[in-house]
Formats: structure tokens, sequence, C-alpha cells
């Protein structure tokens, strides 16, 4: 009996569509039928959710979450997964909170580095994500080194991301200028640590090896349905 997804999304539109997807074509690319596992997606409102990031109202942030999860609880997800980075920011604080499991996508993006032998690796994401501190902590217990992007292209990311990729547009001159970006540091792979980039860059795009946080994550949450 495969066990029912919840999806914490909404954060944003384009990566909580491409979560759906992304589970979606890697189950019909293994058991090629059409039984996907049932899934619940409760949308948080962005804006909001953003605003509680920016102005660091962690408690109400942390609050927010956990009644989101609740929610697919109730609606009956056999476990979660929140479709974004930025809020395992709060992840140990969340599972504190509710009942139902919860995958963690810094943990699954750690074992792919692991994995691929990287020790030193490029965060980039939100600001918020590139000026935390989780990251580091998940992949640092693991031996590998997170660095972040300077200040200057960290507000160029962040810019690409709001102004672009979370309304799932993009130009080709963007694409250019992000891997401009990350080829300019000496690292062996780059953290896509934004549910957002998958959409501007994968694997063909460049020579290091790039972390696709959303599909290692939507396998990873696919992989727990199916388990016995």
């Amino acid at each position: 009996m495969k066990k029912s997804i919840g999806i914490l999304g909404g954060i944003s539109l384009a990566s909580t569509i491409q979560y759906y997807k992304t589970i979606t074509d890697l189950y019909y690319e293994r058991n090629k039928d059409y039984y996907y596992p049932e899934m619940v997606i409760k949308s948080l409102d962005f804006q909001y959710f953003t605003d509680l990031e920016n102005e660091r109202r962690t408690e109400e942030y942390i609050d927010y979450i956990v009644k989101g999860i609740k929610s697919l609880e109730s609606a009956g997800a056999d476990f979660a997964i929140m479709a974004a980075n930025s809020p395992h920011s709060v992840f140990d604080k969340v599972v504190e909170k509710v009942e139902l499991p919860i995958i963690s996508i810094v943990e699954t993006t750690a074992k792919k580095a692991v994995e691929l032998n990287l020790k030193k690796v490029l965060l980039t994401g939100i600001k918020y994500t590139m000026q935390g501190r989780f990251y580091q902590d998940g992949l640092e217990k693991y031996d590998i080194e997170v660095i972040t992007p300077t200040e200057n292209h960290q507000d160029e990311i962040n810019s690409i991301i709001f102004q672009e990729l979370v309304i799932n547009r993009f130009s080709e001159k963007t694409r250019s200028r992000m891997l401009e970006i990350i080829s300019s540091y000496n690292v062996e792979g780059v953290i896509l640590g934004c549910t957002e980039l998958p959409l501007l860059l994968n694997q063909e795009h460049s020579h290091l090896k790039l972390l696709d946080t959303l599909t290692l994550h939507a396998k990873a949450a696919l992989e727990f349905s199916l388990a016995a």
C-alpha cells in the first residue's frame, strides 16, 4: 500500500507544480503504469510566507508551517515534504510540533553530495537560504564544506528567483549569467538551494556537479511512499 504524500506548497507556485510533475514522472519511469501515489497539496500564501522570512518573524513562521503540515495530516497525508528549501531553516522546530513524518531536503541533498564524493560546494538560493546556516550544518557533519556567493552575487541570484523563476519565466541571458556566477567559484559542485533554480539550470549546462534539490527531494518522497 503506497503512502499518501503531503506537499506543503505554494512557496512558490512554479516549484509546487514541478514537484507534482516530477513525482509522477519518476513513478512512471520506474513502473510504467498510472498507479501514482495519492498526493495532497496544501498551498500557502506565498507573499505572507515570504514576509515572515524577510522580517525574521521566526515564531510566526514556524507556526504557519506547522499549521500547513497539520492540514496535510487532516487531509489524509501519511508523511510530508516542504516544497521549498527555506522552511528547512526551522526543520527541527517544526518536527517537534507535528506528528507527521517530514522528509528533509537538506539531508537528501547531503546524501547525494556524499555519493558524488564532493568536498566543497557552492550554496545558491534566495538570500534567506544563502545567509542561513542550515545547509552548512547539514553538510559539514559529512565533512563537506559549504561556501556562499559574494553579497553582490547573492543579490543577483535572489533577483533572478523572485523576478523571474517564481513566475516560471526566464531568458537565455539569465541562464548565461547564472552559469557565469557559479563558474567563478573554486568548487566541485553547486547546491541549487531554491526549488525554482532547476527550472533554469540542469546538469547539461555546467561542468560542475549540480545538486538539484527539487528532484532529489521528490525522488526521496516517492521512495518513501513506495517503501513497504
